[in-house]
C-alpha cells in the first residue's frame, strides 16, 4: 500500500492538523509516514498545504509533484492541485467553499459539505475531521481507532475534552459518504 495525498486550503481550516493526524495514525499502524507542510508566513487565511504519504514500504522521497489523493479545501487549492491528481485518483472537495470544481473525467471528484456540517455540530473547527472521516471512507488507509489515537498526540492535552466531537465528525464524514453513495451520486 502506498497513498500519497495532497491536502490543501487556506490557513485556519485545519489542513496541517488533518495531514499531522493522518500522519500520526499511519504511525500508529506501523506504517512508514511522511508529512511535510507548506504554508505562507501569513499563515491564517493565507494558503496552506501538506503532502501526507502512508506506506507499508520504505518511502523514497516526501517531495512529488502528482498525487493519488488530494483533499482539497477552498478554490485557489482546486485551481492549483487538482491537475495534479493522478489518473484513476481521488479528489475529494469540501463543497461550501468551492464553487467551480475540477471537470475532469479520468479520476473520481466528490463534493461534501463539510463546513455546513460542521456549524450544525456547532463547531467549525471539525470540518476537518468530517473530511477526514469522508476520506477513510473512500480510501481506508488507517482506522478510525488510530486517527482517535493520533488525536491524542495532535492536540495538546488541554484540548483532549474535543476528542468525542472529533469522533463525532469522522462519524459524520463517513454517513455523509455512504449516504452519497447509496444515492448514486458517487
Amino acid at each position: 500500500m502506498l497513498e500519497e495525498i495532497i491536502i490543501a486550503g487556506f490557513g485556519g481550516q485545519g489542513v496541517l492538523s488533518l495531514g499531522m493526524t493522518l500522519a500520526y495514525a499511519g504511525m500508529v499502524e506501523d506504517k512508514e509516514i511522511s508529512w511535510m507542510p507548506s504554508y505562507g508566513p501569513e499563515m491564517r487565511g493565507g494558503t496552506a498545504n501538506c503532502i501526507t504519504i502512508l506506506s507499508d514500504n520504505k518511502i523514497s522521497s516526501p517531495i512529488i509533484s502528482v498525487f493519488d489523493a488530494a483533499i482539497v479545501l477552498n478554490q485557489p487549492s482546486m485551481d492549483k492541485f487538482a491537475p495534479k491528481v493522478k489518473p484513476g485518483g481521488l479528489l475529494l472537495y469540501e463543497s461550501a467553499n468551492i464553487y467551480k470544481p475540477a471537470e475532469r473525467t479520468d479520476i473520481e471528484i466528490i463534493g461534501i459539505p463539510a463546513t455546513e456540517e460542521a456549524l450544525k455540530m456547532n463547531n467549525p473547527k471539525i470540518m476537518n475531521m468530517i473530511m477526514l472521516g469522508a476520506f477513510l471512507t473512500l480510501r481506508p488507509v488507517v482506522k478510525n481507532e488510530s486517527i482517535l489515537e493520533a488525536l491524542k498526540k495532535v492536540l495538546p492535552e488541554k484540548y483532549h475534552h474535543l476528542l468525542s466531537i472529533n469522533q463525532q465528525a469522522l462519524e459524520k464524514g463517513e454517513a455523509m459518504t455512504r449516504q452519497l453513495k447509496e444515492q448514486q451520486v458517487i
